[in-house]
């Protein structure tokens, strides 16, 4: 378990798609840090009960509020009610996401509107509601893909588009809360044991021989670097993209 570095007493954070895998482990990792945390999910009730319950047992408080990530009604609502449950809103990670594989010639249209919807809209929509409560020093943190500097194999194109379009929203972003004192990074996470990706999963036959620690990451290590961005020693970084890859866009 990582001992506790960055301290985020009396922040509150929202975590979307934060239920499972990374988000989970994020959530986890900032409630330990100190923060109230709020958690989006869709699809897993009892699991985002289990993260809820887990940090309530470390003595902090979460919530798990039911959004669709790609209804943006929903997700403006999950905003405002962890607005309501801790009185405010500091930090934001941007988690949810989905990938559906397909090549370009054959992946549908209503699995690409499905993924432009979560992956693109939904962080747009979370991140314009959650600035209209932010104070200075508050966090918007994205998870985006290290797809976006290497894609190691086919039938990710739309996938990686939309990881893409995050990145360049993180860019210019920037301008337009640095003056607010609100910083804007993102975790380009490399191959991850996930539920999206297992380390045993077929992908990882792929692309396990490019990544130089020789193995996947864990979604806890993808949570120590969100936990960083989202503390008070990174206030003079914003616009960064962090490759926790294990070196396999090296």
């Amino acid at each position: 378990m990582p001992t506790t570095t960055f301290s985020l007493s009396n922040k509150v954070a929202l975590v979307t798609g934060g239920s499972r895998s990374i988000g989970a482990a994020v959530a986890r990792r900032l409630a330990r840090e100190g923060a109230a945390v709020a958690i989006t999910y869709s699809a897993s009730p009892e699991k985002a009960r289990e993260v809820v319950q887990s940090i309530e047992a470390d003595g902090r408080r979460a919530v798990a509020i039911h959004a669709d990530a790609g209804d943006p009604e929903a997700v403006r609502a999950a905003v405002r009610r962890t607005v309501e449950v801790f009185g405010g809103i500091d930090i934001l990670v941007n988690n949810a996401g989905i990938s559906i594989l397909g090549a370009v010639d054959e992946i549908t249209i209503e699995d690409y509107q499905r993924m432009i919807a979560v992956n693109v809209t939904g962080v747009f929509v979370a991140t314009q509601e959650a600035v209209r409560h932010m104070k200075a020093g508050g966090r918007i943190i994205h998870i985006g893909s290290s797809m976006t500097r290497y894609a190691a194999f086919p039938s990710a194109s739309v996938y990686t588009l939309t990881k893409g379009a995050v990145a360049g929203f993180n860019r210019s972003l920037v301008r337009d809360l640095g003056p607010r004192g609100i910083t804007v990074n993102t975790v380009h996470p490399g191959p991850t044991d996930t539920d999206m990706n297992p380390a045993t999963g077929p992908v990882s036959k792929i692309v396990g021989p490019g990544l130089a620690v020789g193995r996947y990451g864990r979604p806890e290590e993808i949570a120590s670097a969100v936990a960083y961005l989202a503390s008070p020693e990174a206030a003079f970084i914003t616009g960064a993209e962090l490759m926790a890859d294990g070196g396999f866009t090296a």
